[in-house]
């Protein structure tokens, strides 16, 4: 999208301008989320990528998850992770 603007060609004292439009494609799922079975009180990491970098927002149910002692999200690129430590039954 960066890319958007106009462009000029020059060759002495004449010119040619175009405009040129970027139309962003959508973020996708390149690789899920895969379901977990992990022993209590040990740590866990959930990892998802997408086709392009982008925002993301973690949830349990409708809870949206804030980074925590708990709750550890890093986004290197177009990685998301989140690391859950000390899991206990009701974090399932």
């Amino acid at each position: 999208e960066s890319d958007a603007g106009d462009y000029t060609c020059v060759c002495g004292d004449k010119q040619s301008t175009a405009s040129l439009a970027v139309h962003a494609l959508p973020v996708l799922f390149k690789e899920e989320l895969k379901n977990e079975e992990v022993q209590e009180g040990a740590s866990v990491s959930l990892r998802c990528e997408l086709t392009k970098a982008a925002p993301v927002h973690w949830k349990i149910g409708s809870k949206v998850l804030k980074a925590s002692d708990k709750y550890q999200m890093r986004q290197p690129g177009t990685t998301a992770e989140l690391v859950i430590h000390n899991l206990e039954v009701k974090d399932a």
